[in-house]
């Protein structure tokens, strides 16, 4: 069976206080604030992170990103689309929790192979966790203000970590294959934020890592994940 997954496409840039007088004037609408812990999973030899996969559990539900093919394309292009499509970050979203535990195990099948794994817990049921070897790595809580451009379906987030970074995003989800489009409107709205710059800016799982697993931070950039 094949699943039609969503693509979340995001743009991140850094925020400050005439960001919120911006987004007034383009008539951003404010959704509200809302308060979130992530807790972020591998296996000690970053199975998952070092293929780009990132496994996350937030507000006790589960979420897989994956990289799309498209993201891979984009480091081939050259040109001024090129340029903007590599200010973005694109990833597939599984949310399933036995397409999860899935995908999670055809890539470390070497950790699991001599053991049975149940696709079928619950969310609340973590021994599959155990059983393919997954331990939390990184855990923090953020504060997000949200505001969107309905007629453009585009949301913009503002988001505090709790250890002391500041990251806005724009963001786009769409069906697979549907990713130009997505890379259009956040063009746009990058522009109508005044956002200049080619440089990508660092989420929050960068800085993290960077100051507090400074090992596992710099896997992730030899293989240019980061």
């Amino acid at each position: 069976m094949s699943f039609q997954m969503n693509v979340e496409v995001e743009r991140k840039f850094l925020f400050n206080a005439d960001t919120l007088k911006t987004l007034e004037e383009i008539k951003a609408v404010y959704v509200g604030q809302r308060q979130f812990h992530d807790q972020y999973f591998d296996t000690p030899k970053f199975d998952l992170t070092l293929r780009d996969m990132w496994l996350r559990k937030r507000k006790g539900c589960w979420e897989l990103k994956c990289p799309t093919a498209e993201a891979s394309r984009t480091k081939r292009m050259s040109g001024e689309q090129s340029k903007a499509a590599a200010l973005c970050t694109r990833y597939k979203e599984i949310t399933s929790l036995p397409e999860i535990q899935l995908r999670v195990t055809e890539v470390i099948k070497d950790v699991c192979e001599d053991q049975e794994t149940e696709t079928g817990s619950s969310d609340q049921d973590e021994s599959w966790l155990s059983k393919m070897n997954l331990v939390c790595f990184a855990e923090f809580t953020t504060v997000r203000r949200s505001f969107t451009l309905e007629e453009e379906g585009v949301q913009i987030d503002l988001d505090q970590a709790d250890f002391g970074y500041h990251v806005g995003e724009v963001e786009v989800v769409v069906p697979e294959g549907n990713v130009q489009a997505a890379l259009e409107k956040i063009e746009t709205t990058a522009r109508k934020l005044g956002l200049t710059g080619d440089q990508r800016v660092e989420g929050k799982m960068n800085v993290y890592l960077k100051r507090n697993h400074p090992e596992h931070y710099a896997k992730l950039l030899s293989v240019h994940i980061l």
